[in-house]
C-alpha cells in the first residue's frame, strides 16, 4: 500500500504497550541530511511518547544509506539491544545508482534481522524526487521516522509475547 493510500504515522496510541524497558539503536544516515533529520526527530518523539528512557536509545550516524546495515550490526554488537531502527533517504538519480543501494540495504537490513533474531527497521525512504522525501518526513503523508519507530516498537512487543507464551514445540502437539 502507497503512502498516498495510508498515512501509519496516525496510529492508535493505546495499540502498543509502554517500551519503559526497552533498548532502541537508530542508525541515521548522514546523507540528505535534513530529512534523516526530520525522520530521526520523529522516531525520537515516539519512542519517547511510549516511555522509552533516554539512556536506552543510543543512535549513530553513518555516513550514507548502504552502511546502515553495517552501523546496525555495531550496534548490535556494542549494546545489548532490542530492536534497531535504520533511517536513511535516497532520492532517485540520473542512473540506476538508487536500485543497486536500495536493494543492498534492504537485504543487509533483513539478514542482519534475521540473524541476530532481533528486529532491524526498515526506515529507508526510496523517494523518486525531493518533493517525494520531504511529503514523507513530516509533509503531508506524515513522517516515515514515526512508523519506523512504531514498527519497532511492535515487532519488539511481540516478540515479547510470543516468548511468553510458555515453551512448545514445533510441529505437531
Amino acid at each position: 500500500m502507497s503512502s498516498k493510500d495510508k498515512n501509519l504515522s496516525q496510529y492508535k496510541i493505546e495499540d502498543i504497550d509502554s517500551a519503559d524497558n526497552l533498548k532502541v539503536g537508530i542508525v541515521v544516515s548522514e546523507w540528505n541530511e535534513d530529512i534523516t533529520a526530520t525522520l530521526l526527530e520523529g522516531a525520537l518523539e515516539t519512542l519517547k511518547k511510549h516511555n522509552v528512557k533516554d539512556e536506552n536509545i543510543f543512535t549513530v550516524t553513518v555516513p550514507g544509506a548502504y552502511e546502515l546495515p553495517m552501523g546496525a550490526k555495531i550496534l548490535l554488537t556494542k549494546h545489548s539491544l532490542d530492536t534497531v531502527i535504520c533511517l536513511g533517504c535516497v532520492i532517485k538519480g540520473e542512473t540506476d545508482h538508487d536500485k543497486y543501494i536500495n536493494a543492498a540495504v534492504a537485504a543487509g537490513i533483513m539478514n542482519l534481522g534475521l540473524m541476530s533474531n532481533k528486529p532491524v527497521i526498515f526506515g529507508l525512504l526510496t523517494p523518486n524526487d525531493r518533493q517525494q522525501a520531504e511529503d514523507r518526513a513530516g509533509g503531508k503523508y506524515g513522517n516515515k521516522g514515526v512508523e519506523a519507530a512504531t514498527t519497532a516498537l511492535r515487532m519488539s512487543q511481540m516478540k515479547d509475547v510470543v516468548k511468553n507464551e510458555g515453551k512448545t514445540s514445533i510441529g505437531f502437539s
